[in-house]
């Protein structure tokens, strides 16, 4: 029970790393607020997760969702220990393909959203609470048609680097989970074809020195470690769970 009486809130909590972190999250005593854009997939979620969870429909790049969900965390629960900002989205589009709305929708969700998640939730963070943002491998290593993805995500690693300055007179910790290739249903979905699919799949694995995906639950490992008084002097870092593919 590493997180007892602690309360949560993780955002893209519908499926995959979300889902997977939000019941962890509740495993170890956290009351976790769950958000998704997508209510039927997030009620599924929720009661999956169990008593412990309660779902707030809404979408990270839109502002007034934003502060719909905070007023009803401030309600319900009067604080937040734990952010875990992991909504976020991206897709293959090499250079000379890249569209404004590709582009524009890409920076809304990781990079604008990510920012309102964290400064709305300042007022309900008690001093010394864990903000995790979702990182990614495309940030460290170059990925064909991934561009626009990978500088998003690499925004948010600066992101992190500049708020545990900001917040240092309050103890916040902020840290950046990076997941390798990881089998989740947006992994998978980023191959639009069958034959796409298995060429990821091949790339994939010949990157990753254990020769495999990860599972959303490895991930969700690391941010309950993140998460917890056990990483009390850990901030400002990345912690990558990719079967060291961003090491070579």
């Amino acid at each position: 029970m590493r997180l007892h009486g602690k309360v949560a809130l993780v955002t893209g909590a519908n499926s995959g790393i979300g889902l997977a972190t939000a019941k962890r999250f509740a495993e170890e005593g956290a009351l976790v607020f769950m958000t998704g854009r997508r209510k039927a997939e997030l009620d599924a979620a929720v009661a999956e997760v169990g008593t412990n969870a309660r779902g707030v429909q809404g979408d990270i790049s839109d502002l007034a969702n934003l502060d719909r969900l905070y007023s009803i965390i401030k309600a319900e629960a009067g604080h937040l220990d734990i952010v875990f900002a992991n909504a976020g989205g991206g897709e293959f589009s090499p250079l000379d393909a890249v569209t404004e709305d590709h582009f524009d929708r890409t920076f809304s969700i990781n990079v604008k959203g990510t920012l309102f998640t964290v400064q709305k939730a300042l007022p309900l963070l008690r001093d010394k609470s864990s903000i995790i943002l979702t990182g990614s491998t495309a940030a460290s290593k170059g990925i064909p048609a991934l561009g626009v993805y990978g500088a998003s995500k690499a925004a948010v690693r600066s992101f992190a680097r500049s708020w545990i300055l900001e917040l240092s007179s309050r103890a916040i910790r902020v840290n950046v989970l990076v997941p390798g290739a990881t089998s989740t249903p947006g992994w998978h979905a980023l191959g639009k074809t069958e034959e796409e699919r298995r060429e990821m799949m091949r790339l994939s694995l010949a990157g990753i020195p254990l020769g495999r995906l990860g599972e959303p639950v490895e991930t969700a490992n690391a941010a309950v470690f993140l998460a917890s008084d056990e990483s009390s002097f850990v901030n400002g870092t990345e912690l990558f769970v990719d079967g060291g593919s961003a090491q070579i």
